[in-house]
Formats: C-alpha cells, structure tokens, sequence
C-alpha cells in the first residue's frame, strides 16, 4: 500500500516522520494531546476509551491490528481520541471474531493515525519531557508545526461534557439499584455493574437533588477524560451525596470523590497507560496487577477524611481511597479491565457487599 508521508511535531519542536493512515483530515493534520499506552493487546477497546479525549494514543508495542476489530469489543459508540500513533499497522488481520481491519474502523470513524513513527524515541522523548501537546498529518509540514505550536493539552479542561450521556438509560435486573454518573463511562464497566444491580446511567451534570429522586441504592462515580480539578460542581454534588448513600468511584470518579473528601489532585508526568502496573492493597498487603489510564492523580497527605487503600508499586502514586464513617471508596484504576487482567474485580463485590450491609442495617 502506497502512503503519503506524514509528520509528527510535539509543541517543544520534536519531529517525528512516518506515514498518513485512517482518516485523513481536510486541514491536513490532527493536533491533541500525546500521552503513551504500553499495553500489548486490546487496542481496539484503548482507542474507544472516553477517558482519551483531547489526546493522542501512541501505542508502545510495534504491531497493531493484528486481530483485527469486532463490535464487541466497543468501550464506548465511537472513539473519542483526537488520532492514534503506531509503529506498523497490520493490513492482514487474522482472528475468528474480527469483522474487518483496524485502518477501515479508523476511516469509519473519522480517527486520523500516522503510522512507521520510531514509537520508541517519542516514548522516551515522552518520559523525559511529559505528555505533551502537539500535531500530525498529510499536509504542509510548516502547517503542521505551526499547528503543534497552538496545540492545547487537558490542562483545566473540562471534557467529560463531550462524552457523557444525554439522556438517563437503565441496564441490569439486580435486587439493589445503582447510579452511575457517566462522566465518560466504558461499555465493560456498565456490564459488570449491570451483572450484579439494577442500573440507571446518568449524565454527568445530573444534580444531588435529582439522584436522590431516583431513590438509590448505591452511586457509582464513572471514569472519564480532562482534568478532575475543572469539574467542580461535580465535586460539590458529591459532598451532598457523602453519607447518605454507598460510592464507590473508579479512576476520575475516585480523583473527584477524593475532592469532595478535601483532597486535591495534581499532573503526572506522563501518566499512567497500560494494562500491567502493580498496586498494593494496604489493608491486606495483596498485589494485584492493574489496568490504568489517567494522566492525574490524588495528591498525597491531601484528604482532610478518609485513608488510602491502594498504592502503586512503581511510583507510590495513590491508587485508591476509603472514608467508612462515609461509606464511601474509590480506585484509580480499572477492576473492570476491558483490556487488562481482572486480578480487581473483587471490587465490584466489595461495592455490592457494601449495599448489602445498608440494606441489613437499614441505613
């Protein structure tokens, strides 16, 4: 296959050569922010993450699409990331449930991607420098540096707008209800929710006032992109929420219930994107390898209530929170996976156990 050339500028002047794939865009180029991925599978269920909007996916292993796509492998109704980035694209995918190549899903979508990128140099030029704002395309290469010079990253960025449901939907058939805000909610995790409880979706701006009249069991707080500190009002209705019902929260749904528990959060370098870290459960001392995807986090000694729970093994970063007397816990990352392993998905009983209890106590 013949391919134009493309170029890939980060705003500190970095340049990258490699070749246009997917969609290729009008303006010539896609601009975002880069962040990097080192899982080894399940790029299809990275690339429709909500949680990436506003960035660009470089994917650490070299070959991807290998397999393929299938719509059941779908985190979301369409990806959300400004453009992926990969060393080499599988044209000739090989997989009993693959419905069709990667390339034609991304064209589908209208998901531009630049592919024969050296992925490791801008991984390592990542490590050392951060997540970075920046551009890639077809086009003139001085409009693409130009581009990435204007580039905007997830800085104070609220965008869990963009990817949260409009409408208030229901799945499941359990004994107990839950609400899950969406503030960019995966497929997987509704599924496990929907597995154990009786489940209404709602939208991220949904108020206290109106949670409270769909008369819960529980509230779940989603995952979801941009910057925990731009969301506010979502903190606030959660201080009205704690105490009077069970939460548990999952990567910004933890970062904004450690908010609402006095807490604050801060950047990452670069962040944490992958399917193999490993965290401590500090109550029992057990490992779990985790699934992550966040580029922010909980700022230690921060929470004026609450403990942390779980700890990353690499970096200390805090991996989740507890408040009892609340009735309220949270992770930063994903015991749901989709992909990763499942090492945490003891959490969703946890979470169940704990709706259990109130009913039992009538609380």
């Amino acid at each position: 296959m013949i391919r134009q050339p493309s170029v890939l500028v980060l705003n500190d002047g970095a340049t990258f050569e490699g070749y246009a794939a997917g969609h290729l865009p009008d303006e010539g180029f896609t601009s975002g922010e880069f962040v990097f991925n080192t899982a080894l599978s399940g790029y299809q269920e990275v690339i429709t993450d909500p949680s990436y909007a506003g960035q660009i996916i470089s994917f650490t292993y070299p070959h991807i699409g290998n397999y393929g796509v299938t719509p059941l492998d779908d985190e979301s109704l369409r990806p959300w990331c400004q453009g992926v980035v990969m060393r080499e694209l599988s044209h000739v995918p090989s997989n009993w449930r693959s419905v069709g190549p990667l390339e034609g899903f991304l064209r589908q979508h209208r998901v531009a991607a630049i592919v024969g990128v050296d992925t490791r140099r801008l991984t390592r030029h990542l490590r050392a420098h951060g997540a970075l704002p920046g551009a890639f395309g077809h086009g003139d290469p001085s409009v693409v540096a130009a581009a990435a010079r204007t580039a905007l990253g997830t800085d104070n960025t609220d965008m869990v707008g963009r990817v949260s449901t409009s409408e208030i939907y229901t799945r499941g058939a359990g004994a107990h209800h839950v609400v899950a805000l969406d503030y960019g909610i995966k497929t997987t995790m509704v599924h496990q929710l929907a597995k154990r409880f009786r489940l209404s979706v709602v939208p991220a701006a949904t108020s206290a006032e109106e949670i409270r009249s769909l008369n819960p069991d529980g509230v779940f707080l989603s995952n979801g992109p941009g910057d925990p500190a731009a969301l506010g009002e979502q903190v606030r209705v959660l201080e009205q929420l704690l105490g009077t019902v069970p939460i548990f929260g999952i990567c910004l749904g933890h970062q904004l219930l450690a908010q609402a528990l006095g807490g604050c959060t801060f950047k990452l370098p670069f962040g944490h994107h992958g399917s193999n870290h490993p965290v401590c459960d500090l109550a029992t001392g057990r490992i779990e390898i985790t699934a992550q995807n966040h580029n922010y986090a909980v700022e230690p000694d921060s929470l004026v209530r609450g403990v942390v729970s779980h700890v990353n093994l690499n970096d200390g970063v805090i991996e989740g929170v507890s408040a009892p007397s609340e009735r309220c816990f949270s992770v930063q990352y994903h015991p749901e996976a989709g992909p990763g392993p499942h090492d945490a998905r003891y959490l969703f009983e946890r979470f169940d156990d704990a709706l259990r209890d109130g009913a039992t106590t009538g609380v």
